[in-house]
């Protein structure tokens, strides 16, 4: 695809260049000699719009069908470092601002892809070509057209360093607005409900007119770098006239003219465009870090098959920070193959990064997460090949979002092939079936970006039976029961308490209710578990867990 673009980009600019020398010659004969012009010079003269115009309708359709192929696979490898690098990496960064980089920077790019590379090759072989040429007809032609190609060259190199700057500055502007934008979009309902709509608007305005500063400064400096290349251009003409009057004699005067201009054009219009790529470099390194992003849990160079059979979970002197003091401080915790453990802790003990150690989310600074069988050796989950572990483990937060779509469409999310007995049993236990009976479509209702048209513990339930679907052998529920009354939150713990003991739990909870039903409890204080027993064990024992309690 890339030599095809290249080939009629460089047959496109050929042709232009032999079409306008030839048509001076002809009306240089026709003026000096009074002889007009015969068949065979009529015949190329078409032959050349002809090829002129098949070849730059050929060079625009491979170029930007070029483009557009290099655009679809780099969303992929943006979205693909993005997947591998989450949530490590993105934690904190602004929903606008990652899409603005997948789409807004990726689509930015089409610019150099569709009109800088085969178009500045090309360029230079028909300026090659054209100087020889020149060189042969007189060497005053090329020394009046080669300062001027040189300076035209020169000139987008010696600005690259401005230009990056300024278009750092609106690619920055630009994901600022998109992430504002976003935001507004996703809180109007609480901006209207708070009065607050008037000042976000002019946050939005704010940014709006610091993006048009961006672009207006650009597009300044673009009108003076075109105006400079149309002046050297015409010094170029003026060269060019001096030389032909003095050297060249008859016809071919003109045609010396226009064949030393034609082969100018392109290097103008091509430092034209590498000026314009220069000011893309902060849309492709804004690109390149989402492509080259370092996966936040590195896959295994030789990954271990987990035993069949049910799987207890075991953290062993675990140690984690996110950049700053340490969350977890030397955790060690045991949950045995088929227990429901429930792990509490005031808010910020590291109840939550406990539960995305164990799913792989992240990897500890020292000690390990293992998954352990009944009998047999424990495997850590560093060793664990992603597709087995996601099928393996299931997280479900408090915050679980839906997707646009069915209701249907979102319960078959985490297990598309599975069949309609598995629907049924992941629904019922999560009472979802009882949700679907109410929506007007069943199934098939629309459920609405991140699930609006649902009540909180709708969605939560919806999350829990979209995991349930994969029949895993360790369920992690991060407060997912927390959006729930307390009717919903004892039906869906006898429901999950009746399903297979094969099934491991690891319950994080706040409600007393929720947690006294786990088969044992383990309180995280201070970086540690400090305290692990029993209900009966621990309200007795007292300590940290009743300071959770109480809380």
């Amino acid at each position: 695809m890339t030599v095809r673009t290249f080939g009629a980009a460089l047959a496109d600019q050929a042709a232009l260049v032999a079409l306008v020398t030839l048509a001076a010659h002809t009306v240089g004969t026709a003026v000096v000699s009074s002889t007009a012009p015969g068949p065979g010079t009529i015949a190329a003269l078409v032959g050349l719009v002809l090829v002129r115009a098949l070849a730059t309708w050929r060079e625009m359709d491979l170029s930007h069908d070029l483009a557009y192929r290099v655009l679809a696979e780099l969303r992929v490898r943006v979205f693909d470092g993005l997947a591998r690098s989450a949530p490590a990496r993105i934690g904190g960064r602004r929903s606008g601002d990652l899409a603005s980089a997948a789409l807004g920077d990726v689509e930015a790019l089409e610019f150099f892809y569709a009109h800088a590379v085969a178009q500045l090759v090309a360029s230079g072989v028909v300026f090659g070509g054209g100087a020889v040429v020149l060189a042969a007809l007189d060497p005053w032609l090329l020394l009046a057209v080669l300062p001027v190609a040189g300076l035209l060259v020169l000139a987008p190199v010696l600005e690259s360093r401005g230009r990056a700057v300024r278009g750092a500055r609106t690619r920055e502007a630009a994901a600022d607005l998109s992430a504002e934008a976003v935001e507004t979009v996703d809180g109007l309902r609480e901006l209207l409900a708070f009065g607050a709509l008037e000042a976000r608007r002019e946050r939005l305005r704010a940014h709006g007119r610091r993006l048009g500063e961006a672009q207006r400064a650009e597009q300044a400096w673009e009108a003076d770098a075109s105006a400079l290349r149309d002046l050297l251009v015409v010094a170029a003409v003026v060269g060019v006239v001096l030389a032909a009057a003095h050297t060249v004699a008859g016809a071919w005067a003109p045609a010396a003219m226009a064949l030393a201009l034609g082969v100018l054009a392109p290097v103008a219009d091509s430092a034209a465009a590498l000026g314009q790529a220069g000011g893309l470099r902060a849309a492709a390194a804004r690109v390149g870090a989402a492509v080259r992003a370092p996966a936040g849990a590195p896959a295994p160079a030789m990954p271990r098959a987990l035993p069949d059979g049910p799987l207890g979970i075991r953290l062993r002197g675990v140690r984690f920070d996110y950049g700053g003091a340490p969350v977890l401080d030397g955790v060690d915790l045991a949950v045995r193959p088929g227990e429901t453990l429930a792990l509490v802790g005031a808010s910020g003990a590291g109840k939550s990064t406990c539960a995305h150690l164990v799913a792989r989310f992240w990897d500890p600074a020292a000690g390990a997460v293992e998954l352990v069988p009944r009998t047999g050796d424990p495997v850590d989950v560093r060793e664990v090949a992603e597709p087995e572990l996601r099928g393996a483990v299931a997280v479900v937060g408090q915050d679980a979002p839906l997707f646009h779509g069915t209701l249907a469409e979102n319960l078959r999310l985490a297990a598309p092939e599975a069949d309609a007995a598995t629907l049924a049993r992941a629904t019922r236990i999560a009472g979802v079936d009882r949700i679907a009976e109410g929506l007007p479509d069943g199934y098939d209702s629309a459920v609405g970006e991140r699930g609006t048209t649902l009540s909180g513990g709708q969605r939560a339930r919806i999350a829990l039976a979209r995991a349930l679907m994969t029949e895993p052998r360790v369920l992690v529920l991060d407060e997912t029961t927390a959006n729930l009354d307390a009717e919903g939150d004892a039906a869906v713990s006898a429901a999950l308490a009746a399903g297979p003991r094969t099934r491991t739990t690891l319950l994080i909870a706040h409600r007393p209710s929720t947690i006294r039903r786990a088969d044992r409890i383990a309180v995280l204080a201070a970086g540690r578990v400090v305290q692990v027993g029993t209900w009966p064990e621990l309200t007795e024992e007292g300590g940290a867990f009743s300071h959770v309690l109480t809380r």
